[in-house]
């Protein structure tokens, strides 16, 4: 092996042990990685750089684009609310999830389906109380899994069926020939996630969950004329267990209905006055149906995009003193004071009649151009917008759902590659008006990008300087005169390249081997081709193993280290499970 082969494999030594024991950001240390490669020579500036073109990469960025119309029309979230329902138990919650999406994934590409189900499920989350980091890792092991159950489940499955079928003249696999191990292994994993993320996945809670720590700010919402929750209990709408919420009572025209039941039915123009946090009134606001009670907000709807801006008024604002519909709030700020908090005081007066204090926080309905005019004014002692206040393009929810379910079905029936069917649908998500260019531009996380440049760039370093092949080479001779210690040796390879190299690269560079493997032992390949298919399309170990691993790391709040601590015993008991099962159905 040449010298540049053993560099290659010292410096994917020190990118793992990097990424296992620090908190340096991922694609830091994986560009790292590249950059010494190329200051080494071992891979040119051009192939450096080959990740960023990419086709999986420029797809998940397209995807990115998707989804942020997905999540700003509301298209998922009601959908997969009634879907999973009201979990008691994280476990329930789990096993709500992970059903469903395993048994879209046997049908659809997991990667759009992971893409559309991440806003939502953080969403579910939230309203659930239960920490997205238990919730994440689990969404994206579910697509994975259940994508190894038929034929058209993973790109690496469609990648192995072709080589099979060009290199060795063999039929083409049935849609669900690889089920008899595919749905043991389903059921395997959905168990464990169960009985061990208490312990094997971080709880990693928002702020809504450390409510003690946050002010508390008064907020009024009516229930809209032709509303969907009209008619409604209060239970049944959803507004009962909101996280971080609570509705103190209901005006109803002349009426106040305090210690509002579960059971109480909603009436349209219903007065609801809740208690809560920023984040928490950023939902709430959110939900189909109920839009801001104060009068000013109604005369602010023609004014263009709007979103939720904090303000401390300060000793010289000159509306202390009044209140805020004495001092015609609307007319000065062109903006609507939605919820008020006041140092820990509980306020029970509507938004209106409440007389300003210096210190008060004010929660405002403005156009984000607010900001910066009264950023250094003498008004406010503190500006800012809060994070993902927009309010949901609910008329265009249908459009967006229509654009990506027409982009999977295109994906699915091969009318198109992933990547065409992606970049027609971002166009259409911007084009529809179901997201704007700049949000756009905002939902695309470069540095997961970057970490999937990084990491095709070093794959193609293993396999340029042969190191890949050599590795293979090795591992295979220790099962030379017996096939089941060759197919254990095949598939524990197949599955180191997966977390180093992707797993279609990896499904590349195995194939030949294993083949020629069967072949010096005189047996029948297929089981080793069969073991080939199962390691490369469960990756469970690493963010960088599979697209969908990668995706999920930052609405979860992941490290590295998260993924070997739950990945690995998965990947071991798939291991396990696969390697028994295939000489079962695949005879040598």
């Amino acid at each position: 092996m040449s010298w540049q082969a053993w560099y290659t494999l010292v410096v994917v030594a020190v990118c793992f042990g990097a990424l296992s024991l620090s908190r340096a950001a991922t694609d830091m240390i994986m560009i790292g990685g590249v950059m010494l490669l190329l200051v080494a020579g071992v891979l040119t500036p051009a192939e450096a750089l080959s990740g960023m073109s990419n086709e999986g990469m420029v797809t998940i960025g397209m995807l990115y684009i998707v989804t942020s119309g997905v999540q700003e029309t509301g298209a998922m979230t009601g959908i997969l609310a009634r879907l999973l329902g009201r979990p008691r138990t994280v476990g329930a919650a789990q096993i709500s999830l992970m059903a469903p999406v395993a048994a879209a994934s046997a049908f659809f590409n997991n990667t759009p389906l992971v893409a559309m189900f991440i806003g939502a499920v953080s969403d579910w989350a939230k309203k659930n109380r239960i920490a997205p980091s238990k919730l994440m890792i689990p969404l994206s092991y579910a697509a994975v899994i259940g994508g190894t159950t038929t034929l058209i489940g993973t790109s690496t499955t469609l990648i192995i069926n072709g080589m099979l079928i060009k290199e060795t003249g063999r039929p083409s696999l049935g849609m669900f020939d690889i089920a008899v191990v595919g749905l043991p292994l389903v059921c395997v994993v959905i168990a464990f996630v169960w009985l061990t993320s208490r312990w094997l996945l971080p709880d990693r809670q928002s702020a809504v969950a450390q409510m003690e720590n946050s002010r508390s700010y008064i907020v009024e919402m009516l229930v809209d004329a032709d509303s969907p929750l009209a008619g409604r209990t209060i239970e049944g709408a959803g507004l009962r267990h909101l996280p971080g919420l609570f509705l103190m009572e209901i005006e109803r025209g002349n009426n106040s209905l305090p210690a509002v039941s579960p059971q109480e039915r909603l009436e349209p123009h219903d007065r609801l006055i809740f208690t809560g946090l920023a984040e928490s009134i950023v939902d709430l606001q959110k939900i189909k149906g109920l839009t801001p009670a104060t009068d000013q907000v109604f005369k602010l709807q023609a004014g263009g995009e709007r979103c939720l801006v904090e303000a401390v008024v300060s000793d010289s604002c000159p509306l202390v003193g009044q209140t805020v519909r004495e001092g015609r709030f609307r007319t000065h700020y062109n903006s609507a004071v939605i919820a008020v908090a006041r140092n820990g005081e509980q306020l029970h007066q509507k938004i209106g009649d409440i007389k300003l204090q210096a210190g008060d926080t004010l929660m405002l309905l403005a156009h984000p151009a607010f900001v910066d005019r009264q950023r250094n004014s003498r008004d406010f002692y503190l500006v800012s917008t809060v994070a993902n206040s927009r309010r949901p393009r609910h008329e265009k929810a249908g459009t967006a759902l229509a654009i990506i379910t027409f982009m999977v079905a295109a994906v699915t029936l091969g009318w198109t590659s992933i990547l065409i069917a992606s970049m027609v649908a971002a166009a259409a998500i911007i084009i529809s008006g179901c997201t704007n260019s700049s949000s756009a531009r905002r939902a695309v996380n470069w540095q997961v990008l970057l970490t999937i440049a990084a990491a095709l760039a070093i794959g193609k370093a293993l396999q340029k300087t042969g190191a890949a092949q050599y590795i293979a080479d090795q591992i295979t001779t220790l099962g030379v005169g017996d096939p089941m210690l060759a197919m254990v040796a095949v598939y524990i390879i197949t599955v180191l390249f997966t977390e180093l190299i992707t797993n279609n690269a990896a499904a590349v560079i195995m194939f030949p081997i294993a083949v020629a493997t069967a072949q010096s032992l005189g047996v029948d390949f297929m089981p080793f081709v069969i073991a080939v298919l199962f390691a490369a399309s469960a990756s469970f170990s690493t963010p960088i193993g599979y697209q969908t691993n990668l995706m999920v790391m930052g609405p979860g709040g992941y490290r590295f280290t998260d993924y070997l601590r739950i990945g690995v015993p998965v990947s071991v008991l798939v291991g396990l499970i696969s390697l028994t099962l295939i000489p079962v159905f695949w005879h040598f």
